[in-house]
């Protein structure tokens, strides 16, 4: 719990009950994407493990933040559909739980405007959800069955026409200056995404919003194009420099932990497994950290690819879980030889 919670106070300067759920593994993002979107009676109703073992960690959770001095601040929670309603954390709704739930710890470290700030900004609410399945459905209201987008309500999926937002349209990821410029200029807009299965999350495919505000935000962007291409110049330099310096620190830390690990191999590892957009463990929060765990993760996954015949099993056609139970001891071969210095 303490290693949870010290992990999301030093990324972010604040923790909270969900940093902490998250962090333990108690509550699985997708759960958490269902209790946000209103599809969930409460949080406990979610969590894979019992509401005594939740009280006991939040009481536990307590004592660390006194004894670490954090500041509170009581954040609102409401859900991702239209009627915001306010969401709950526990099944019994009471009102000194709830509020356990919802506070904020802040670094003592933070100033007053800044703790204002980041109170404001927890507050807003979440962005209305719009799902692009990953399987036909059928709207409950009007019973319809070959539409493309669905918003979830509690009487099931609707479609856009039944949930009053087919006149919005779609406008695609991909340029993060017209999505932000579009979005402000829109008086109603929603999220779309779509489940990945390889990842087990929902990722963002784009937006819904009026088609003035695209339009709108298409000027915008046309008049100051030049601006943003040297301010992207900047930051991709910056954001390179700041790739180089973490990967040398993992690479550094990957020494660390297998000393027998050749100086090229962990640096091939590491930038590797740090590559940005890659969705590999170097780039996971805990991966950021260094965490000790994270990094034998990237070891282990170099291990598997490159020195075991894992690839060619997979190939063969041998199931992915016996694939990784044949070469098991192959790996455990090499990590052991890599652990002991000069190895």
């Amino acid at each position: 719990m303490v290693t949870a919670a010290e992990r999301a106070l030093e990324r972010q300067k604040f923790v909270c009950s969900l940093d902490l759920l998250t962090g333990l593994g108690w509550v699985p993002d997708r759960a958490v994407d269902n209790w946000r979107q209103g599809r969930a009676s409460s949080l406990e109703a979610v969590a894979p493990v019992s509401a005594d073992r939740l009280t006991d960690v939040m009481e536990i959770f307590q004592r660390w933040v006194e004894s670490r001095g954090l500041r509170p601040s009581e954040i609102d929670y409401v859900s991702a559909t239209r009627d915001r309603r306010p969401l709950r954390f526990t099944a019994s709704g009471g009102e000194a739980a709830e509020k356990a739930y919802r506070l904020h710890w802040v670094s003592a470290e933070m100033s007053e405007a800044q703790r204002e700030r980041l109170t404001t900004r927890q507050s807003k609410p979440p962005d209305l959800v719009v799902v692009l399945p990953v399987r036909e459905f059928t709207c409950v209201s009007c019973r319809r069955d070959d539409a493309d987008m669905l918003t979830m309500e509690d009487a099931g999926p609707l479609c856009l026409g039944c949930a009053d937002l087919d006149h919005l349209v779609f406008l695609a990821a991909g340029d993060a200056a017209l999505t932000r410029r579009a979005k402000k200029a829109s008086r109603l807009s929603a999220a779309v995404v779509r489940f990945n299965r390889g990842r087990k999350r929902h990722e963002r495919q784009g937006l819904l919003v009026e088609r003035a505000a695209i339009e709108q935000a298409e000027q915008e962007c046309l008049s100051d194009e030049e601006a943003r291409a040297r301010r992207r110049e900047r930051d991709r330099v910056r954001r390179a420099a700041a790739d180089e310096v973490f990967q040398r620190k993992l690479a550094e830390e990957i020494g660390v932990l297998f000393p027998g690990c050749p100086g090229e191999r962990a640096a091939e590892i590491s930038r590797h497994t740090a590559e940005r957009g890659s969705g590999r463990v170097g780039r996971s929060a805990a991966g950021q950290a260094l965490d000790a765990d994270a990094v034998t993760r990237a070891v282990v996954a170099s291990v598997r690819h490159e020195d075991t015949p894992y690839d060619e099993l997979l190939m063969s056609g041998v199931a992915r879980e016996e694939a990784r139970a044949r070469i098991r001891a192959d790996i455990d071969l090499v990590l052991d030889r890599w652990r002991r210095p000069g190895g």
